[in-house]
């Protein structure tokens, strides 16, 4: 059990009689697949408020490329996906969760399509691919390679006929409401309203991932850690810190923004080679480009070192054009855009982070140790995905556990009687200092920069202390701070996370999964438990 004091319990400071109030019965954080998926799990009595941050179509669910995990083909069998999902976890994985998990998969994906998903389909049936890490063509996709894209627009559709569901776009989370160890509610702001306290007698948690912590990654810029922080500060475990996983195939293009290039190119028989044109993969697995996903880009780092070359080349020259146009037509235009064919040119790649796997400890039920907080999605540790995330089980894991969410917090809120008032918050005895005009650009790349040089693909106790150094530095005279803007407020939540991440992998001595360390290659068959943060922030 790692402890570790949040510099203070609420990022601002609030004068309950000056703020506006707003009651609710369920409060969901966050509206990507989990969000939704629960929303759509509430029973239509009760009056619920979906906020996200940005656009309801803009989360990482839409970004999703490659697809959804299913056992639909005759051939393959759940036991099949509970095999893969347990060997890629390598010895971390819950085998309730995951059984639960898959045995559920086929059931949640045709409730997609009942909400008006269109899947790609083959012959009258769902087509299917594989990815690494899978013995069977089992992921479903839609639209080529834009799968999240489409099963959004579904769920969003869905959303909006629901006349008791009001959702809030372009509102940010400050922090959760705690009065006596219970979670109350949310503190909300946004640019037209400002600060509002939003009292709820559920709330759901399902604001998503840490990639934006990495210089290199995949996700979209609201990608900042904030629930896993707002967490931490009211109190709930979080566990699993250490497992990021980095995607290996990351189009690298010097002063781009980052594309994913979905694990399905390889799926689908793309070939990985240096910049010498030498397949590498034979000498690090032999799964070859199928191998999970912490083996192919710990090779692609380490073709990268020994050839001293910046990136290593996706290859896809050899596959029927049709098959290319038809399966990619995202990642097709994407690389045009850059002046690449990919039909005829090698897509320039590199890892970068991509999936946080460690999160908000939860049950089966998707309960959090913070009663009345409920939650779903890459928010969370659920133990479905180990050490290492198979590949295409994210967004069935957000529907698995949102519609969990979702029922369970509607549960709890039918039995609640009508009575709303505000309550007396749990304290925050720090004082906050003023917002002085930090360059707060400045220090985001500078995280982000320490982090990937030393908390990302292989790590070691040097690096690792390093890093610790740094962040807990910024974090002195950053955290106490008192922001008026998203931007300082997501700093905030990066450097408190980055915090947790790195006590983390400092604590885990082993290479597991995602988590390497070049001074403990080896895996160590005694690390199985779980490393568990809590906040001492009541014991000061």
């Amino acid at each position: 059990m790692l402890k570790i004091t949040p510099k203070r319990r609420y990022l601002v400071r609030f004068a309950p009689k000056r703020i506006p109030h707003l009651f609710t019965d369920v409060l969901i954080i966050g509206a990507g697949i989990a969000g939704i998926r629960a929303a759509l799990s509430i029973d239509p009595k009760l009056n619920v408020v979906v906020a996200t941050k940005g656009r309801i179509d803009h989360s990482n669910s839409a970004y999703a490329q490659g697809g959804i995990a299913g056992v639909f083909d005759p051939l393959d069998d759940i036991t099949n996906h509970f095999a893969d999902t347990i060997a890629a976890g390598k010895g971390m994985c819950h085998a309730d969760i995951v059984d639960m998990v898959v045995k559920e998969a086929p059931q949640r994906i045709r409730e997609l399509v009942s909400y008006g998903a269109a899947f790609d389909q083959s012959d009258g049936e769902m087509a299917l691919t594989q990815e690494g890490g899978h013995s069977h063509r089992r992921v479903v996709h839609a639209l080529g390679d834009a799968t999240g894209k489409e099963i959004m627009r579904a769920l969003i559709a869905r959303l909006k006929s629901e006349p008791s569901i009001s959702v809030w776009d372009d509102t940010f989370t400050i922090d959760l409401l705690t009065h006596g160890g219970e979670c109350r509610g949310a503190l909300m702001w946004n640019p037209q309203h400002g600060k509002t306290f939003v009292w709820a007698k559920q709330t759901i948690l399902a604001t998503g991932g840490a990639g934006r912590l990495f210089r290199e990654t995949t996700n979209p810029e609201i990608a900042t850690a904030d629930g896993q922080a707002m967490a931490f500060r009211a109190g709930a475990e979080l566990r699993d810190m250490e497992f990021m996983q980095f995607h290996p195939t990351v189009l690298y293009i010097a002063g781009s923004s980052r594309h994913l290039i979905s694990e399905a190119v390889r799926g689908e028989g793309g070939i990985l080679r240096d910049c010498h044109g030498d397949r590498f993969m034979s000498d690090y697995s032999p799964q070859l480009e199928l191998a999970p996903r912490d083996e192919v880009s710990r090779a692609i780092t380490r073709q990268m070192e020994k050839t001293r070359h910046h990136c290593v080349y996706l290859d896809v020259t050899h596959l029927d054009k049709a098959l290319i146009a038809e399966r990619f037509p995202h990642i097709g235009k994407v690389c045009a855009s850059f002046g690449l064919d990919l039909t005829k040119d090698l897509i320039p790649v590199r890892p970068g982070a991509h999936y946080m796997i460690g999160g908000v400890t939860l049950d089966t039920e998707s309960r959090t140790t913070l009663p009345r907080l409920w939650a779903a999605g890459e928010v969370t540790s659920s133990g479905l995905h180990g050490a290492n995330r198979l590949a295409s089980n994210s967004l069935l894991e957000g529907l698995v556990f949102g519609l969990r969410a979702g029922r369970n917090a509607s549960q709890a809120a039918l039995g609640e009687e009508d009575r709303f008032t505000a309550l007396p918050l749990d304290d925050d005895p720090l004082p906050s200092l003023p917002d002085d005009g930090l360059n707060l650009d400045d220090l985001l790349n500078s995280l982000n920069s320490e982090m990937w040089r030393n908390v990302g693909i292989e790590r070691n106790a040097e690096g690792l202390e390093a890093a610790l150094q740094r962040v807990e530095f910024w974090d002195r005279y950053v955290g106490p701070r008192e922001f008026n803007s998203t931007k300082g407020w997501e700093l905030q939540n990066m450097l408190l996370v980055a915090r947790l991440m790195i006590a983390s992998a400092m604590a885990r001595k082993e290479t597991r999964g995602v988590h390497t360390r070049s001074d403990f290659p080896a895996t160590d068959p005694a690390q199985t438990e779980h490393l568990c943060c809590v906040s001492d922030y009541g014991s000061r």
